[in-house]
């Protein structure tokens, strides 16, 4: 069962067996970009890892999984990250026994960083009980559509508005939407080089040991509010098409209704949906 936390940036996966807590973009490090502009900010280490220590105190769960972007910095580590995330991943584990990283595209070269306990996932996820979870910045494995619900990070949602005299007001949200599960099963097939046999189903079953179930698909907001994110309800027209452009291939394929997408804010409050939203930008 996946549940949301209401008023934070995380969720429950529960199973028959196990309690598991997900997060998705810490992007520790962050501020050091900002630093070596001239913007004096400190260290925001610290704050997510008391957030995140508070949370797992209250929930108690049996495991974390982060999905994606542990750091900032794309390929290189920064010195204040080889500082700050061996001991904050030492730190949580006083409190959570198991950690697991879905790898993000921000994640190159994070192996010397992590204590040799915390399990290092590939970027195409993994599957907790009846929810699939992967970064997002690439293909999930066809192993996941199996799943009843898929969660990915990667894309930071927030939504904007603005009144008449300017004031800007920006919220992180959830996002959450249908999945054509068979669709995204012919996709997943064959950037898998699996060639579909009598039925999608079929094929899904010989090859991957899972019957297809996949039916809903949630956004997660980053879990350092201090970074910001993508306001998801202003227009990004593609240069060609003119179409609405959001970030990873999943949510820019045929097989995920983005534009209905439904919005929520951190406490729960329903927005909308996405097309809603972005009609009150025009």
């Amino acid at each position: 069962m996946f549940s949301f936390l209401l008023s934070l940036p995380a969720a429950l996966v529960k199973t028959e067996k196990t309690k598991v807590l997900l997060i998705a973009a810490p992007h520790i490090g962050w501020e050091t970009e900002l630093q070596a502009k001239g913007i004096h900010v400190p260290s925001q280490t610290p704050k997510i890892l008391n957030k995140l220590i508070t949370i797992v105190k209250e929930f108690k769960p049996d495991k974390l999984v982060v999905l994606g972007d542990v750091k900032y910095s794309v390929v290189s580590s920064e010195l204040g990250e080889w500082q700050d995330i061996p001991e904050f991943f030492k730190k949580l584990q006083e409190y959570v026994a198991e950690i697991s990283i879905v790898r993000g595209n921000h994640d190159a070269n994070l192996e010397p960083l992590l204590p040799e306990s915390v399990e290092l996932l590939p970027a195409t996820g993994a599957v907790i009980g009846d929810v699939g979870v992967f970064h997002g910045h690439k293909w999930p494995s066809p192993a996941l559509l199996g799943c009843k619900t898929l969660v990915m990070g990667h894309l930071h949602p927030v939504v904007v508005f603005r009144d008449p005299t300017g004031c800007k007001m920006t919220r992180q949200v959830w996002m959450r939407t249908e999945v054509d599960s068979e669709a995204l099963a012919c996709i997943l097939l064959r950037k898998a080089n699996v060639k579909i046999g009598y039925s999608v189903e079929e094929t899904l079953q010989t090859h991957f040991g899972v019957t297809l179930g996949a039916s809903e698909l949630y956004i997660m907001p980053s879990f350092n509010d201090f970074l910001g994110g993508r306001p998801v309800n202003e227009t990004r027209p593609k240069k060609d098409t003119g179409a609405e452009s959001l970030i990873g291939p999943v949510l820019r394929s045929e097989a995920v209704s983005a534009d209905v997408a439904e919005l929520y804010l951190l406490d729960g409050t329903y927005l909308g949906t996405l097309n809603q939203l972005r009609s009150l930008c025009h």
